[in-house]
């Protein structure tokens, strides 16, 4: 991928339940079974705050229809509570972890907006603003663009 095509950045959460101690091979065997060559992003975020290396960054990922050709996909492991329900389950470890990622991206790709999965939803009314209502996915489950704006 060639860094000038890169437009976003885009922050994921695995959407499994806090605590649940996924790595990114975990994630690999449930993108496989969905049929994808292997796991869709680029980087995991364990809750451990381990970063681990997922497709190369000169490979499209698979993590946003639509803007895979000009988006690096970075996957935190949690985003929904203990009942299944939507929730910013970060650990203060994965926190840092996002946060010193980000940085490295932005060096990398100095021109990508950082932004969240559901920041992508389609804008269903034309108002040049994707709010919560319009959503395809909760995900990541906290406010990228507030946490990480410019």
């Amino acid at each position: 991928m060639n860094p000038s095509e890169v437009k976003y950045i885009v922050i994921h959460c695995s959407a499994s339940r806090a605590g649940q101690d996924f790595r990114a091979v975990d994630i690999d065997g449930w993108h496989r079974r969905r049929g994808f060559k292997r796991i869709g992003y680029h980087y995991v975020v364990d809750l451990d705050g381990t970063i681990e290396e997922g497709r190369k960054l000169d490979e499209d990922g698979a993590h946003v229809k639509g803007y895979n050709h000009c988006s690096v996909g970075v996957c935190y492991v949690g985003g929904l509570d203990e009942n299944g329900e939507a929730k910013d389950t970060r650990t203060e470890k994965q926190k840092r972890a996002l946060e010193d990622l980000v940085e490295v991206l932005r060096e990398v790709f100095p021109g990508a907006e950082v932004v969240g999965h559901r920041d992508l939803s389609p804008d269903k009314n034309g108002d040049g603003r994707v709010e919560p209502w319009e959503w395809l996915k909760v995900c990541p489950c906290f406010d990228v663009r507030e946490e990480y704006g410019e």
